[in-house]
């Protein structure tokens, strides 16, 4: 009986959670080590209607899964930047999944400031790229329940006659 009574007891009862809860946690992460992480790359940027001070695209994201194991996700924020300044940031509580060794396309709206279009229309002119040709930084997250990933891509867009290309 006073054995029962100390395992039972507060102090115990504590430990013991933290040990079951430290070997869930390092056997959940275990299942990622040795994976490459994901790969994501901007598809698309396609022009919507704009609304008063403000310029929306919707932002295609291309996610490849080079993993033996699929990935859900829940949720997908970006920040998109342009010749190194801060350009559209969108959020989309879209769900999905990608399959082993496969790859989906995602699509999330981004909101651009109309003083940030217009910035960039300055700052094209002294960056000293080619004529259509724009680098870009796309950073952002994939949620999931527990946590998430964190993606960055780089490369350079392409403007042709309607939307825009993008390419690496």
């Amino acid at each position: 009986m006073p054995f029962l009574r100390l395992l039972l007891s507060g102090r115990s009862a504590r430990l013991l959670a933290v040990g079951l809860l430290s070997v869930v946690t390092l056997g959940a992460c275990a299942g990622w080590f040795g994976h490459d992480p994901l790969r994501v790359s901007l598809a698309s940027v396609e022009p919507l209607d704009s609304q008063g001070m403000e310029t929306h695209f919707n932002v295609k994201l291309r996610i490849q899964n080079p993993n033996g194991d699929g990935f859900s996700f829940n949720g997908v924020a970006v920040d998109l930047q342009l010749n190194g300044r801060s350009f559209a940031t969108g959020v989309s509580p879209q769900q999905g999944s990608v399959p082993s060794y496969g790859e989906v396309v995602v699509t999330v709206p981004v909101t651009a400031p109309a003083f940030a279009s217009l910035e960039h229309a300055y700052s094209v002119a002294d960056a000293g790229t080619p004529p259509g040709q724009y680098p870009y930084i796309l950073q952002g997250r994939l949620g999931r329940t527990t946590g998430g990933t964190r993606f960055l891509s780089q490369g350079v867009l392409s403007l042709p006659g309607i939307g825009i290309a993008a390419g690496e």
